[in-house]
Protein backbone atom coordinates (compact mmCIF):
# COMPACT_ATOMS: atom_id res chain seq x y z
CA UNK A 1 0.00 0.00 0.00
CA UNK A 2 1.50 3.32 -1.12
CA UNK A 3 0.56 6.73 0.24
CA UNK A 4 0.87 10.19 -1.22
CA UNK A 5 -0.59 13.57 -2.11
CA UNK A 6 -2.13 15.09 -5.23
CA UNK A 7 -1.14 18.76 -5.10
CA UNK A 8 -3.49 21.07 -7.02
CA UNK A 9 -4.63 24.68 -6.97
CA UNK A 10 -4.84 27.86 -9.07
CA UNK A 11 -1.71 29.39 -10.63
CA UNK A 12 0.39 31.19 -8.05
CA UNK A 13 -1.06 29.34 -5.07
CA UNK A 14 2.35 27.84 -4.26
CA UNK A 15 2.12 24.23 -5.48
CA UNK A 16 5.76 23.85 -6.51
CA UNK A 17 7.01 25.62 -3.39
CA UNK A 18 4.73 23.34 -1.36
CA UNK A 19 6.14 20.19 -2.99
CA UNK A 20 9.67 21.40 -2.35
CA UNK A 21 9.06 22.26 1.31
CA UNK A 22 6.86 19.24 2.02
CA UNK A 23 9.37 16.81 0.51
CA UNK A 24 12.14 18.25 2.70
CA UNK A 25 9.99 18.01 5.82
CA UNK A 26 8.95 14.43 5.13
CA UNK A 27 12.56 13.40 4.57
CA UNK A 28 13.44 15.05 7.86
CA UNK A 29 10.96 12.85 9.73
CA UNK A 30 12.30 9.72 8.11
CA UNK A 31 10.27 9.09 4.96
CA UNK A 32 11.62 8.37 1.50
CA UNK A 33 9.87 10.83 -0.80
CA UNK A 34 9.48 10.91 -4.57
CA UNK A 35 8.16 14.07 -6.23
CA UNK A 36 6.43 13.53 -9.57
CA UNK A 37 6.14 16.62 -11.75
CA UNK A 38 3.03 16.36 -13.94
CA UNK A 39 3.03 20.02 -14.97
CA UNK A 40 4.42 20.20 -18.53
CA UNK A 41 4.68 24.00 -18.23
CA UNK A 42 6.92 23.90 -15.15
CA UNK A 43 10.46 23.95 -16.47
CA UNK A 44 12.12 25.55 -13.41
CA UNK A 45 11.80 22.98 -10.66
CA UNK A 46 13.35 23.82 -7.26
CA UNK A 47 13.22 20.17 -6.20
CA UNK A 48 14.73 16.98 -7.57
CA UNK A 49 11.88 15.12 -9.23
CA UNK A 50 11.82 11.36 -9.59
CA UNK A 51 9.54 11.52 -12.65
CA UNK A 52 9.08 14.46 -15.01
CA UNK A 53 6.23 14.63 -17.51
CA UNK A 54 8.47 16.64 -19.84
CA UNK A 55 10.21 13.35 -20.64
CA UNK A 56 6.90 12.34 -22.23
CA UNK A 57 5.37 15.57 -23.51
CA UNK A 58 6.29 19.27 -23.38
CA UNK A 59 3.78 22.10 -23.40
CA UNK A 60 5.97 24.28 -25.64
CA UNK A 61 6.19 21.51 -28.26
CA UNK A 62 2.43 20.92 -28.13
CA UNK A 63 1.63 24.61 -28.53
CA UNK A 64 3.95 24.92 -31.51
CA UNK A 65 2.93 21.69 -33.23
CA UNK A 66 -0.83 22.10 -32.81
CA UNK A 67 -1.12 25.92 -32.76
CA UNK A 68 -2.67 25.88 -29.29
CA UNK A 69 -2.58 28.41 -26.47
CA UNK A 70 -1.34 27.48 -22.99
CA UNK A 71 -4.77 26.41 -21.72
CA UNK A 72 -5.59 24.24 -24.73
CA UNK A 73 -2.05 22.91 -24.66
CA UNK A 74 -2.38 21.77 -21.03
CA UNK A 75 -5.65 19.99 -21.77
CA UNK A 76 -3.93 18.24 -24.68
CA UNK A 77 -1.00 17.22 -22.43
CA UNK A 78 -3.31 15.72 -19.80
CA UNK A 79 -5.20 13.86 -22.53
CA UNK A 80 -1.88 12.60 -23.91
CA UNK A 81 -0.79 11.47 -20.45
CA UNK A 82 -4.05 9.59 -19.95
CA UNK A 83 -3.59 7.77 -23.24
CA UNK A 84 0.00 6.93 -22.28
CA UNK A 85 -0.68 6.04 -18.66
CA UNK A 86 1.48 2.93 -19.06
CA UNK A 87 4.51 5.23 -19.29
CA UNK A 88 3.74 6.78 -15.91
CA UNK A 89 2.92 3.41 -14.33
CA UNK A 90 6.24 1.95 -15.43
CA UNK A 91 8.08 4.93 -13.96
CA UNK A 92 6.19 4.67 -10.67
CA UNK A 93 6.57 0.92 -10.07
CA UNK A 94 10.21 1.09 -8.86
CA UNK A 95 9.13 3.69 -6.28
CA UNK A 96 6.20 1.77 -4.83
CA UNK A 97 8.16 -0.37 -2.39
CA UNK A 98 9.24 2.33 0.05
CA UNK A 99 8.44 5.84 -1.23
CA UNK A 100 5.86 8.42 -0.26
CA UNK A 101 4.59 10.16 -3.42
CA UNK A 102 3.95 13.84 -4.13
CA UNK A 103 2.22 14.60 -7.46
CA UNK A 104 2.75 18.19 -8.59
CA UNK A 105 -0.09 18.97 -11.04
CA UNK A 106 -0.63 21.99 -13.35
CA UNK A 107 -2.38 25.11 -12.09
CA UNK A 108 -5.11 25.19 -14.72
CA UNK A 109 -8.21 24.86 -12.55
CA UNK A 110 -10.43 23.61 -15.38
CA UNK A 111 -8.51 20.34 -15.32
CA UNK A 112 -9.92 19.56 -11.88
CA UNK A 113 -13.56 20.63 -11.99
CA UNK A 114 -14.46 20.55 -15.68
CA UNK A 115 -12.30 18.16 -17.72
CA UNK A 116 -11.96 14.49 -16.83
CA UNK A 117 -8.42 13.71 -18.06
CA UNK A 118 -6.56 14.54 -14.83
CA UNK A 119 -9.17 12.72 -12.74
CA UNK A 120 -8.92 9.66 -15.02
CA UNK A 121 -5.13 9.63 -14.64
CA UNK A 122 -5.42 9.72 -10.85
CA UNK A 123 -8.13 7.06 -10.70
CA UNK A 124 -6.22 4.68 -12.98
CA UNK A 125 -3.11 5.00 -10.82
CA UNK A 126 -5.12 4.39 -7.66
CA UNK A 127 -6.76 1.29 -9.11
CA UNK A 128 -3.76 -0.28 -10.82
CA UNK A 129 -1.05 0.58 -8.28
CA UNK A 130 -3.12 0.46 -5.08
CA UNK A 131 -2.32 4.06 -4.09
CA UNK A 132 -3.83 5.92 -1.14
CA UNK A 133 -3.89 9.57 -2.18
CA UNK A 134 -5.20 12.79 -0.64
CA UNK A 135 -5.91 15.86 -2.76
CA UNK A 136 -4.26 18.99 -1.35
CA UNK A 137 -6.02 21.99 -2.85
CA UNK A 138 -3.99 25.16 -2.28
CA UNK A 139 -5.70 28.55 -2.29
CA UNK A 140 -3.73 31.78 -1.83
CA UNK A 141 -4.67 33.32 1.54
CA UNK A 142 -4.86 36.81 0.02
CA UNK A 143 -8.30 35.88 -1.40
CA UNK A 144 -9.71 36.24 2.12
CA UNK A 145 -9.12 39.99 1.95
CA UNK A 146 -11.67 40.33 -0.88
CA UNK A 147 -15.17 38.93 -0.12
CA UNK A 148 -15.96 38.34 -3.81
CA UNK A 149 -12.73 36.44 -4.42
CA UNK A 150 -13.24 34.45 -1.23
CA UNK A 151 -16.70 33.30 -2.36
CA UNK A 152 -15.18 32.37 -5.74
CA UNK A 153 -12.51 30.30 -3.99
CA UNK A 154 -15.24 28.49 -2.01
CA UNK A 155 -17.07 27.59 -5.21
CA UNK A 156 -13.85 26.43 -6.84
CA UNK A 157 -12.96 24.30 -3.83
CA UNK A 158 -16.43 22.74 -3.67
CA UNK A 159 -16.50 21.99 -7.42
CA UNK A 160 -13.05 20.40 -7.25
CA UNK A 161 -13.97 18.25 -4.25
CA UNK A 162 -17.10 16.94 -5.94
CA UNK A 163 -15.32 16.31 -9.23
CA UNK A 164 -12.20 14.51 -7.98
CA UNK A 165 -13.92 12.31 -5.39
CA UNK A 166 -10.75 11.93 -3.31
CA UNK A 167 -9.99 12.52 0.36
CA UNK A 168 -9.61 16.27 0.15
CA UNK A 169 -7.96 19.03 2.20
CA UNK A 170 -8.33 22.69 1.26
CA UNK A 171 -5.39 24.80 2.39
CA UNK A 172 -4.96 28.56 2.68
CA UNK A 173 -1.33 28.88 1.59
CA UNK A 174 1.04 31.80 2.28
CA UNK A 175 -0.79 32.44 5.53
CA UNK A 176 2.31 34.25 6.83
CA UNK A 177 1.66 37.01 4.28
CA UNK A 178 -2.03 37.50 4.98
CA UNK A 179 -1.54 40.63 7.10
CA UNK A 180 0.24 42.35 4.21
CA UNK A 181 -2.93 42.18 2.11
CA UNK A 182 -4.89 44.43 4.50
CA UNK A 183 -7.12 43.95 7.51
CA UNK A 184 -9.62 41.12 7.25
CA UNK A 185 -13.30 41.87 7.76
CA UNK A 186 -13.55 38.96 10.25
CA UNK A 187 -11.26 36.80 12.35
CA UNK A 188 -9.29 34.15 10.47
CA UNK A 189 -11.50 31.42 11.95
CA UNK A 190 -14.43 32.80 9.97
CA UNK A 191 -12.58 32.06 6.72
CA UNK A 192 -11.09 28.71 7.69
CA UNK A 193 -14.28 27.29 9.21
CA UNK A 194 -16.50 28.83 6.49
CA UNK A 195 -19.02 30.09 8.99
CA UNK A 196 -22.29 31.91 8.27
CA UNK A 197 -21.61 33.47 4.85
CA UNK A 198 -24.55 35.85 5.17
CA UNK A 199 -22.18 38.12 7.10
CA UNK A 200 -20.25 38.64 3.87
CA UNK A 201 -23.30 40.17 2.17
CA UNK A 202 -22.83 43.55 3.83
CA UNK A 203 -19.22 43.79 2.67
CA UNK A 204 -20.10 42.68 -0.84
CA UNK A 205 -22.82 45.31 -1.02
CA UNK A 206 -20.23 48.03 -0.39
CA UNK A 207 -18.66 47.29 -3.76
CA UNK A 208 -20.78 48.78 -6.59
CA UNK A 209 -19.49 46.10 -8.96
CA UNK A 210 -20.87 43.26 -6.86
CA UNK A 211 -23.92 44.98 -5.32
CA UNK A 212 -26.00 44.43 -8.45
CA UNK A 213 -25.30 40.71 -8.20
CA UNK A 214 -26.55 40.57 -4.60
CA UNK A 215 -29.16 37.91 -5.24
CA UNK A 216 -26.79 35.71 -7.25
CA UNK A 217 -24.10 35.96 -4.57
CA UNK A 218 -26.61 35.05 -1.88
CA UNK A 219 -27.69 31.96 -3.80
CA UNK A 220 -24.10 30.88 -4.43
CA UNK A 221 -23.26 31.23 -0.74
CA UNK A 222 -26.26 29.08 0.10
CA UNK A 223 -25.02 26.40 -2.31
CA UNK A 224 -21.70 26.24 -0.43
CA UNK A 225 -23.47 26.13 2.93
CA UNK A 226 -25.98 23.50 1.81
CA UNK A 227 -23.21 21.09 0.84
CA UNK A 228 -21.36 21.92 4.09
CA UNK A 229 -18.14 20.36 2.78
CA UNK A 230 -15.70 23.24 2.48
CA UNK A 231 -13.32 24.37 5.18
CA UNK A 232 -9.65 25.31 5.17
CA UNK A 233 -6.45 24.46 6.96
CA UNK A 234 -3.68 27.05 7.01
CA UNK A 235 -0.08 26.73 5.91
CA UNK A 236 3.15 28.66 6.19
CA UNK A 237 5.53 26.40 4.28
CA UNK A 238 8.54 27.92 6.09
CA UNK A 239 7.11 27.14 9.53
CA UNK A 240 7.97 23.64 10.75
CA UNK A 241 5.03 23.48 13.13
CA UNK A 242 2.57 24.61 10.45
CA UNK A 243 3.83 21.97 8.01
CA UNK A 244 3.81 19.30 10.73
CA UNK A 245 0.20 20.00 11.66
CA UNK A 246 -0.84 19.69 8.02
CA UNK A 247 1.08 16.42 7.62
CA UNK A 248 -0.81 14.97 10.59
CA UNK A 249 -4.11 15.92 8.98
CA UNK A 250 -3.09 14.45 5.62
CA UNK A 251 -1.92 11.20 7.21
CA UNK A 252 -5.27 10.85 8.91
CA UNK A 253 -7.20 11.48 5.69
CA UNK A 254 -5.38 8.97 3.47
CA UNK A 255 -4.93 6.33 6.16
CA UNK A 256 -1.17 6.55 6.61
CA UNK A 257 -1.54 6.48 10.41
CA UNK A 258 -3.38 3.15 10.18
CA UNK A 259 -0.87 1.43 7.87
CA UNK A 260 1.15 -0.30 10.59
CA UNK A 261 -1.68 -0.85 13.08
CA UNK A 262 -3.05 -4.33 13.62
CA UNK A 263 -6.30 -3.72 15.51
CA UNK A 264 -10.03 -4.25 15.45
CA UNK A 265 -12.52 -2.01 13.68
CA UNK A 266 -13.41 -0.48 17.05
CA UNK A 267 -9.80 0.52 17.70
CA UNK A 268 -9.52 1.99 14.21
CA UNK A 269 -12.62 4.06 14.90
CA UNK A 270 -11.18 5.37 18.16
CA UNK A 271 -8.00 6.44 16.40
CA UNK A 272 -9.96 8.08 13.58
CA UNK A 273 -12.06 10.32 15.83
CA UNK A 274 -9.49 11.39 18.39
CA UNK A 275 -6.99 14.18 18.04
CA UNK A 276 -3.75 13.03 16.47
CA UNK A 277 -0.95 13.16 19.01
CA UNK A 278 1.81 10.87 17.78
CA UNK A 279 5.35 12.17 17.60
CA UNK A 280 6.43 13.54 14.24
CA UNK A 281 9.57 15.13 15.54
CA UNK A 282 11.63 12.02 16.12
CA UNK A 283 14.96 13.69 15.49
CA UNK A 284 16.90 15.94 17.86
CA UNK A 285 15.65 19.51 17.91
CA UNK A 286 19.08 20.96 17.14
CA UNK A 287 19.23 19.02 13.87
CA UNK A 288 15.73 20.20 12.98
CA UNK A 289 16.75 23.83 13.49
CA UNK A 290 19.93 23.42 11.47
CA UNK A 291 18.02 21.82 8.61
CA UNK A 292 15.34 24.53 8.63
CA UNK A 293 17.99 27.23 8.28
CA UNK A 294 19.68 25.49 5.40
CA UNK A 295 22.43 23.48 7.10
CA UNK A 296 22.33 19.95 5.68
CA UNK A 297 23.68 17.20 7.92
CA UNK A 298 24.55 13.66 6.81
CA UNK A 299 21.83 11.08 7.45
CA UNK A 300 24.09 9.20 9.87
CA UNK A 301 24.04 12.23 12.18
CA UNK A 302 20.36 11.67 12.94
CA UNK A 303 19.16 9.25 15.56
CA UNK A 304 15.71 8.25 16.76
CA UNK A 305 14.81 9.39 20.28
Amino acid sequence: MVFGQVVIGPPGSGKTTYCNGMSQFLRLIGRKVAVINLDPANDALPYECAINIEDLVKLSDVMMEHSLGPNGGLVYCMDYLEKNIDWLESKLKPLLKDHYLLFDFPGQVELFFLHSNAKNVIMKLIKKLNLRLTAIHLVDAHLCSDPGKYVSSLLLSLSTMLHLELPHINVLSKIDLIESYGKLAFNLDFYTDVQDLSYLQHHLDQDPRSAKYRKLTKELCEVVEDYSLVNFSTLDIQDKESVGNLVKLIDKSNGYIFASIDASAVEFSKIAIRQVDWDYYRYPFIHTCLWWYGVVLPQKCFRVW
